[in-house]
């Protein structure tokens, strides 16, 4: 989830070339939902910063609802100016934008 449909793009085709299996992409909190429910994915990527949106309280709803999928933050800030709220979402961590890969997500779900 992310409120920019070029991310979204750009990060599909990263990780698709990484061997992730991409199932859906969504810019709005509401159609984000929609595809949690019905895809119940193993792990849901959510921007923190969403415009009109609040990332964290969508994590927040996520991880309520759908405990088994994962929930990985990200954010073009960096962790030391968020990591307060990333530690309150119940996400499996935190990456920024420019680290995101299969390897570095691998990482936080496992751990």
């Amino acid at each position: 989830m992310d409120d920019s449909e070029g991310f979204l793009a750009s990060a599909a085709r990263l990780l698709e070339s990484q061997g992730v299996h991409v199932v859906g992409r969504a810019t709005s909190g509401e159609v984000a939902l929609h595809l949690v429910d019905m895809l119940q994915p193993e792990v849901v990527l959510v921007d923190v910063d969403l415009g009109d949106e609040d990332g964290i309280a969508l994590t927040k709803y996520i991880t309520a609802r759908l405990p088994s999928t994962r929930v990985v933050l990200i954010s073009a800030h960096d962790w030391d100016e968020l990591d307060e709220l990333v530690l309150e979402s119940g996400a499996a961590g935190f990456l920024a934008k420019r680290d995101l890969g299969a390897a570095a997500i691998g990482t936080l779900i496992a751990g």
